[in-house]
């Protein structure tokens, strides 16, 4: 594949680059800035600050979240399959095969496995 078919999408990256930093230059340059106490407060949904917002969070949560980004991540595997789903059941012949519902069917069960063992193991759940 030639580079020459990497130039219009690299030309798009610069100019938007370039357009947000010009645009955040403009904002830093000609915004206003009228500091005050009240506007250097931290700001919770129109509540009054309670406690540090330097608090410690439980490992659990960070766990879930981690979890909850690995199932989340793999479900998205799955958009491409569904487009691409009628050419990968589609023999060389024309005819039809069950290769790509095989192929999902491994990966889901694969799915149901890992998520099976982290519900055992008491990674997710309600205390």
């Amino acid at each position: 594949m030639p580079l020459q078919t990497y130039i219009p999408a690299a030309l798009a990256i610069v100019f938007a680059v370039g357009f947000a930093g010009a645009l955040t230059a403009a904002a830093a340059f000609l915004g206003p800035k009228r500091v005050s106490p009240e506007k250097l407060q931290p700001f919770e949904c129109g509540s009054e600050p309670i406690g540090s917002p330097r608090a410690r969070f439980s490992v659990k949560f960070y766990h879930v979240a981690i979890l909850f980004l690995v199932f989340d991540v793999e479900t998205a595997f799955m958009y491409p399959w569904v487009v691409n789903f009628r050419e990968l059941s589609r023999t060389a012949t024309g005819g039809v095969s069950l290769f790509g519902f095989v192929e999902m069917a491994i990966f889901v069960a694969v799915l149901v496995v890992a998520l099976s063992y982290v519900w055992k193991k008491k990674a997710i759940g309600w205390d």
